[in-house]
């Protein structure tokens, strides 16, 4: 009887226990953290985020918590001075250390991808661009994160993180779904596709329409139990300021042995005095030319504010006519297929569109226009009709116009009605686009491959309970028999 009583008392446990649902008991949810630096060509900043750890490898619930942009130039400006890369990012890292709780620090999963400009360092001067690399993780080193990395990322990496953001956080991959009380893939997935422009450099990442070839190993993704195949390609010295400095160098060639230069894509009335010897700094301008080495020439730059002029100066810096009449094909022989669905346009592309008063709806001819009327503007109405902007970025703002233009329109081969499928934008939800928090998802594997599973309605120590009390009562039962 006594047997049969502590049977009975077991068996009611274990069944109790198996009903009890995950809201009743459930703890409260402890918040994980994680931190990366996007160590750009012009500058440097600090993305730090957050997430619940209950939601870990299920959905994608990652919020952003702080974003800091470091003072100074991008690391790769400190070849000459590795240390001072690793000092930059201080004040920084300080300011990440505040919003996140000490108990959590050590186990904050801390990230550093430099792109384009140490791209370009590396091609230059790959000690340079090691050292710098060294000085930076010894400074990570020195605070309480556990520090996983610094290094710098390719070009189609950066393209393919920025696709993986932008479309993880519009909930493009899956999506909470209260009726299933699951996590789900929406129906009709409307999967964007992700354009870049940094200062050194530019990316197109996309799902193209039907069979692509020349396939990289970037480009094919299990998301969330989805196959994702994606055209991703970054073009290197095709970022905004590259492009200037390359405009600076054909117009100057162009003038064989003058002193005075008109510039095109500058305001009328501005002028600006360049080294020759500068354009020996960077990959991107350093081919030889009987014009540029003639000693250290200083020439002026002499602003014309001619829109068309400027177009036409921009449109030569593309080889356009190595792509004969294929569709398939952008400049310089690079394969790309046509573009198709939606599309972010993000960093340079949001904030020289901004400036500009350029938004989402207005059509080409308008953009046009726009930008027409902004290059004719005199050096001195633009400064005083933008007295917030720094002074070093208003003489480029008609020149960006245009190359952004030439790239979406001649060489990515957008059209009248696709247009209106490029977004430009710089956030999605509370988050910053970019390539950063795709970096991170993929490097501590938030991003599972197979589909999520249904919700449990239990924890797993309670269904651990439950099971081993069901285990005992039957084993109990069973000695009960034999006796």
């Amino acid at each position: 009887t006594a047997l049969l009583g502590v049977l009975v008392t077991l068996s009611i446990i274990a069944l109790v226990l198996s009903l009890v649902k995950i809201e009743d008991v459930a703890l409260p949810p402890t918040v994980k953290y994680g931190m990366v630096f996007d160590a750009g060509s012009s500058h440097t900043s600090l993305f730090v985020y957050e997430w619940d750890s209950d939601k870990e490898n299920d959905t994608g619930v990652v919020s952003q918590t702080l974003s800091c942009d470091v003072q100074g130039p991008g690391i790769s400006s400190y070849a000459n001075d590795p240390p001072k890369a690793g000092d930059s990012l201080r004040e920084c890292l300080d300011k990440a250390l505040k919003v996140i709780p000490a108990v959590k620090q050590r186990d904050v999963p801390a990230y550093l991808g430099a792109t384009a400009g140490m791209r370009l360092l590396r091609l230059q001067n790959s000690s340079a661009a090691d050292q710098v690399l060294a000085e930076i993780a010894k400074t990570m080193r020195e605070y309480p994160v556990a520090f996983r990395g610094a290094q710098i990322i390719t070009g189609e990496e950066e393209g393919a993180y920025g696709w993986i953001t932008i479309n993880y956080l519009l909930e493009s991959f899956t999506k909470y779904s209260p009726k299933a009380h699951t996590w789900v893939r929406p129906e009709a997935a409307n999967i964007l596709g992700a354009l870049d422009l940094g200062g050194a450099s530019t990316q197109i990442s996309f799902i193209p329409k039907g069979s692509v070839i020349n396939w990289n190993k970037t480009s094919r993704f299990m998301l969330y139990g989805y196959n994702y195949n994606i055209y991703t390609h970054s073009y290197l010295c095709y970022g905004q300021d590259q492009i200037l400095k390359r405009l600076a160098k054909e117009l100057i060639v162009e003038s064989s042995s003058s002193t005075r230069v008109e510039h095109p894509c500058y305001p009328k009335d501005y002028n600006e005095t360049v080294s020759l010897s500068s354009f020996h700094i960077s990959p991107c301008t350093n081919e030889s030319d009987p014009h540029l080495s003639l000693g250290d020439r200083i020439v002026t730059l002499e602003g014309r504010g001619n829109a068309s002029g400027c177009l036409v100066a921009i449109k030569k810096l593309f080889n356009f006519s190595a792509c004969g009449q294929s569709q398939d094909c952008t400049f310089d022989g690079i394969y790309q297929p046509p573009v198709s669905g939606q599309f972010f346009a993000f960093s340079a592309f949001y904030y020289n569109f901004k400036f500009l008063n350029l938004t989402e709806g207005q059509s080409l001819a308008t953009v046009r226009e726009t930008i027409e009327r902004f290059c004719a503007r005199s050096w001195e109405d633009v400064g005083s009709s933008y007295p917030e902007e720094k002074p070093q970025r208003l003489p480029k703002y008609c020149a960006n116009a245009n190359y952004i233009l030439t790239l979406l329109l001649d060489a990515y081969k957008f059209n009248e009605t696709s247009w209106n499928n490029i977004f430009f934008q710089m956030k999605a939800g509370s988050a910053d686009v970019g390539w950063t928090l795709g970096y991170m998802l993929s490097l501590t594997n938030m991003i599972p491959a197979e589909a999520p599973g249904r919700l449990k309605g239990h924890t797993p120590s309670l269904w651990a309970a439950a099971v081993t009390f069901i285990a005992l009562t039957l084993a109990l039962g069973l000695v009960a028999l034999l006796m």
